[in-house]
């Protein structure tokens, strides 16, 4: 079966941040993932990773201003000086964490921009990023975010997600392929693991129920058969990822929320 890594922004929120960790492992999780580390140190979040033998396998790039909305700054012309400062920070904490993935919000498309420029601005950042990247070691993903859960997301669809890292060509720049947001937006899911993940640009995949993004046994989505899917596609391409754990336990911050809904995990 596929390899799961635990979201710790989105799972045991019923702990501290830096007490998810021993509960991510103490329920048999053996990596993690999270959107953003920098309220913390990153030796800090390092040695809670040692200290219960889990990987970390993906965070966010800074994001802009969270709080104020934003989501992600790569697409918006003018602020490319704020976007590599906050992706050289990421490359120093994937260093100290020994991240092998960054991911990037393309951001939010502002009303009446010019879709041409923030397509000009989004792919002139990418490219930066990779070749940073790459002189690190890592990989930068980009993930197509769908419209329902973050209005005027710049990048929706799967189609257009790759054919940008084929656009740009560069080898360490992947698709983050969430299987909530594809079916919210498009649907016809194990086609696509099945089309896109031979082509060797997908990076990661994450899973959510559909439509209310609790556990992935819950909805509409069939997991037991998309996790099977992605097993036999993977043990035919030579694909080794991680699938991130990325969604809201249907009890919320009760104690025990989390590992009290990861039944289907343990099938």
């Amino acid at each position: 079966m596929p390899r799961f890594a635990a979201n710790l922004t989105m799972l045991y929120n019923e702990y501290d941040f830096l007490d998810r960790f021993a509960a991510a492992a103490q329920d048999g999780f053996e990596a993690v993932e999270f959107l953003f580390p920098y309220d913390f140190a990153a030796r800090t979040i390092a040695q809670r990773l040692q200290d219960k033998g889990l990987q970390q396998v993906l965070f966010n790039a800074p994001p802009g201003d969270w709080n104020a909305g934003e989501r992600g700054i790569a697409c918006l012309p003018g602020r490319e000086p704020e976007f590599r400062e906050g992706f050289k920070r990421a490359l120093e904490y994937a260093a100290v964490l020994d991240c092998p993935r960054i991911h990037v919000m393309a951001g939010i498309a502002p009303a009446c921009a010019d879709p041409g420029a923030l397509r000009d601005s989004y792919l002139a950042n990418l490219s930066w990023a990779a070749i940073a990247a790459s002189a690190a070691g890592r990989e930068v993903l980009i993930e197509p975010i769908n419209t329902r859960d973050i209005p005027g997301f710049f990048l929706n669809r799967q189609d257009a997600a790759h054919a940008i890292v084929q656009e740009l060509g560069a080898p360490n720049l992947k698709v983050q392929f969430d299987l909530y947001h594809c079916q919210v937006v498009e649907g016809d899911v194990a086609s696509k693991i099945r089309h896109y993940l031979p082509l060797g640009q997908v990076g990661h995949f994450q899973i959510a129920g559909v439509p209310e993004r609790h556990e992935p046994d819950v909805g509409e989505l069939n997991y037991d058969y998309l996790f099977g899917v992605i097993d036999e596609v993977s043990k035919a391409c030579g694909w080794d990822g991680w699938v991130g754990c990325e969604y809201r336990p249907q009890r919320g911050q009760a104690a025990g929320a989390t590992s009290q809904g990861l039944g289907w995990l343990k099938r």
